[in-house]
């Protein structure tokens, strides 16, 4: 099995403004000094934020993710953000098919496979999401689900800059959380998944989402094939962010 260094990722999705950003910056990086950290850590904050972060943790070892972006590479999309403008404003890494995304905003596989595209194509490493709803997973249909969006959203997927993150729908924003066991069987059925579909599945990290916290962090990140977590509501504050990171 090959050894995937654990990433803690953190989605602060619409939160947070410039000066809000900034003193979480500065407390956290404030509290890592001094620290040798043996995690990945990563901030998705708003586009707004994305290029003031950039500055303020250059040489910090924390990387920026974006929240969504544009398959498109430029033209009339008015509101739209392209990959070539977030690799610009510092982004290494982009979510793509976040629960919002498909749940709110109705993005779909065709949209979303395109986008996952061009990130990697734009030299970005996507953040590719997946999740099954309380209804899909009651009625049993929780694996085919994923497995459908996973086949779906990375067909013919171009290189080895992948990252999937599991985030049980009903598991985010509602306080419930899936079980270590929940996660270590999905993240099971996902890897077997990218194992049999890319000759390098076996490196892939797979995070799990869904109301990550510092009491259940050590627990979560203990199970086989859950290689981090991508963090919502918890990476708002740098001290728990923080707890989790050092967990």
């Amino acid at each position: 099995m090959a050894v995937i260094p654990q990433i803690i990722a953190g989605n602060w999705k619409m939160n947070l403004t410039l000066s809000q950003g900034a003193e979480f910056i500065d407390i956290l990086l404030s509290r890592l000094s001094g620290k040798e950290l043996s995690r990945q850590l990563l901030l998705a904050p708003n586009f707004t934020l994305l290029s003031m972060l950039a500055q303020r943790c250059a040489g910090s070892g924390i990387a920026l993710a974006a929240q969504n972006c544009a398959f498109q590479e430029a033209g009339a999309f008015t509101g739209e953000t392209s990959v070539a403008m977030l690799k610009d404003a510092g982004a290494a890494y982009v979510l793509v098919g976040h629960s919002e995304r498909r749940q709110i905003f109705g993005e779909r596989d065709d949209l979303l496979r395109q986008k996952v595209r061009a990130v990697a194509g734009g030299g970005l490493r996507p953040i590719f999401c997946v999740g099954e709803t309380l209804d899909q997973r009651q009625g049993g249909e929780a694996f085919e689900v994923v497995i459908s969006q996973l086949r779906s959203g990375l067909v013919e997927f171009p290189n080895r800059q992948l990252i999937v993150a599991y985030e049980p729908v009903w598991a985010i924003g509602t306080g419930q959380t899936a079980t270590p066991e929940d996660a270590r069987s999905m993240h099971v059925h996902i890897r077997k998944f990218l194992e049999a579909q890319f000759p390098w599945g076996e490196r892939v990290p797979i995070l799990y989402g869904g109301s990550a916290k510092p009491e259940n962090a050590a627990e979560l990140l203990a199970q086989p094939e859950v290689n981090g977590l991508l963090v919502g509501g918890a990476s708002l504050d740098p001290e728990s962010f923080l707890q989790i990171a050092l967990v």
